[in-house]
């Protein structure tokens, strides 16, 4: 064992090789000597406000950079992270979280420690129930193969995993890490791919009208430049889902536009369920993704390929990996110019948003002066609401500039995300588009991207309550919220006043007056808080509600 070389160190060392230049998250006793050995090493602490919150940042970093960390202590800790964990996993977004433990000693004498809920096993059972792998770690001699072991797995599987670091095991000696560590992505295998890339090519060679349906595996496995070369050199027009929104720029034109089954516009729908040979790749088809199941693909014409499989009609081909797959149909798709007889949809160029003086805001007129203020410079997070509902009309010039949790679709996500995203990519501005109800619960990491001068700008729709909740149902008082002032919130993080600033719209110029000054000032944070009538909201929302109720009848 290398006498400089200790457990905590050996995490440390093998995350920065993963690219894991940041780790956030809460103090407590049980994870005090990692956190010293986290300040003395080149991977950098992000405090936040609470555990639930560096889950959440840990996973818009992950996003952005392919791997996130989070560290809480035992019980209190581990436990509070657990949502944002389980989101990781069902979005396939892979973070480690290292969690303190009591010490073995304690654990030995099954004494009654703070913190411990029943058994000490409970919080390791939990874990290994949602990550790819989960690992308590007790012999410094096997800890380091144990590290390797979990995050392997975790960058394989692009599944969150979990490290369970007793205090006393913290700081013993253990070998040092391997310099030429990387994780071995998973391999197709030969005989299989060949023969699905085959028969997709004998597919494609008798279609006349094909189309492309990217999806979010696409996203978390990092594939969206294999994707592009793909519909580029094979010269086919390609759909997204809005869980994969701006994988593919939305400028291209190839582009169609964002399937949603019977809630798109009806010429992407068209196109796509049309489609005599589609290419679905990565595509979940989850409930808010396809429009509350309202899609019309046939299986007979639909090509799916997705983790470890690709199916075709009757044939299924096993073990075959999706990156794999997407790459070796490069070369074997004859490119026949099929944007001739199945063209892009056209578009208008965009034009400046012309405030109406003095009228009051509206939730279309919003989305619309929104969308005109974006650029290529910042990553959109649309929260769970009437946020990712009306996401579908953004046009996201730039690929991977757009950040939703469609499938978990956790309020209060987007917040503490965009903490990570701009952590990750300080060259990226973070816009939050947020409600009041979603931001009560994540409010705090305002106060820590103010902290740490992230000049983010998050849009507060306040329209006085859970809309989403009053649109799926019959409203009721449960929906209420407490009003807050929240332009002044900045203020109540920024006691200076020279970095955050908070500006309440409630009129068309009033909103464009702030979100000009939001681009003059790059440097700055700026809240804005949209004020806007009580039940007013996307028509993407109203379909929801509508076909949500429907569906309870």
């Amino acid at each position: 064992m290398a006498k400089d070389c200790t457990v905590s160190r050996y995490i440390l060392q093998r995350l920065k090789q993963a690219g894991v230049d940041h780790l956030f998250g809460v103090p407590g006793d049980y994870i005090l000597d990692f956190l010293d050995e986290v300040l003395a090493s080149p991977v950098r602490w992000v405090g936040t406000c609470n555990e639930l919150n560096a889950g959440y940042a840990a996973d818009g970093y992950a996003r952005m950079k392919g791997l996130g960390g989070a560290v809480v202590t035992y019980g209190v800790g581990g436990l509070s992270i657990l949502n944002a964990v389980a989101g990781a996993f069902a979005e396939q977004v892979p973070l480690i979280v290292v969690s303190g433990a009591p010490p073995a000693r304690r654990r030995e004498a099954g004494a009654r420690v703070h913190h411990l809920v029943d058994t000490y096993q409970l919080q390791l059972d939990i874990y290994r129930k949602i990550t790819a792998a989960a690992v308590q770690l007790t012999d410094p001699e096997t800890a380091p193969d144990e590290i390797d072991r979990v995050l392997a797995a975790c960058l394989a599987r692009k599944l969150p995993g979990y490290i369970e670091l007793p205090a006393d095991m913290a700081g013993k000696p253990c070998r040092a890490p391997s310099p030429d560590w990387r994780s071995v992505a998973p391999v197709s295998d030969p005989a299989q791919l060949a023969a699905a890339v085959a028969e997709t090519a004998a597919r494609f060679d008798r279609a006349e009208h094909p189309l492309a349906l990217v999806g979010m595996e696409l996203a978390r496995q990092r594939l969206g430049p294999d994707a592009l070369r793909l519909v580029e050199t094979v010269e086919i027009p390609f759909a997204s889902m809005l869980s994969s929104k701006s994988l593919l720029p939305e400028f291209h034109p190839q582009f169609v536009g964002i399937y949603q089954g019977g809630w798109s516009r009806e010429t992407v729908r068209r196109q796509v369920e049309e489609a005599d040979c589609l290419l679905a790749l990565g595509a979940w088809m989850t409930d808010l993704d396809t429009g509350l199941f309202s899609t019309h693909l046939d299986a007979a014409r639909t090509i799916f390929a997705d983790s470890g499989r690709v199916r075709i009609g009757e044939k299924v081909f096993e073990n075959v990996q999706l990156g794999d797959f997407v790459r070796a149909l490069v070369p074997a798709l004859r490119p026949r110019s099929y944007l001739d007889s199945h063209p892009a949809q056209a578009r208008k160029p965009r034009t400046p948003f012309a405030a109406k003086s003095a009228c009051g805001l509206t939730a279309p007129r919003l989305y619309e002066c929104l969308d005109g203020f974006l650029d290529d410079q910042m990553v959109l997070l649309a929260e769970p609401g009437d946020a990712f509902c009306a996401a579908p009309d953004f046009l996201i010039e730039e690929a991977e500039n757009f950040i939703v949790q469609t499938y978990y679709a956790s309020i209060g996500y987007c917040t503490p995300a965009a903490l990570g995203v701009g952590v990750a990519r300080p060259d990226k501005r973070p816009v939050v588009l947020t409600g009041d109800g979603a931001l009560q619960m994540t409010a705090q990491e305002l106060s820590t991207m103010i902290r740490r001068r992230c000049p983010a700008i998050v849009v507060v729709i306040n329209n006085d309550g859970y809309l989403v909740e009053r649109e799926l149902h019959v409203d009721g008082a449960y929906n209420d919220l407490q009003m807050w002032h929240y332009a002044r919130l900045p203020g109540v993080f920024d006691q200076t006043g020279d970095f955050a600033v908070g500006v309440r719209a409630t009129t068309e110029e009033e909103l464009v007056a702030a979100l000009d000054r939001a681009r003059r000032e790059k440097d700055k944070f700026h809240l804005i808080e949209a004020w806007l009538p009580n039940r007013d909201c996307s028509a993407g929302l109203r379909q929801l509600g509508e076909a949500f109720r429907k569906q309870q009848k």
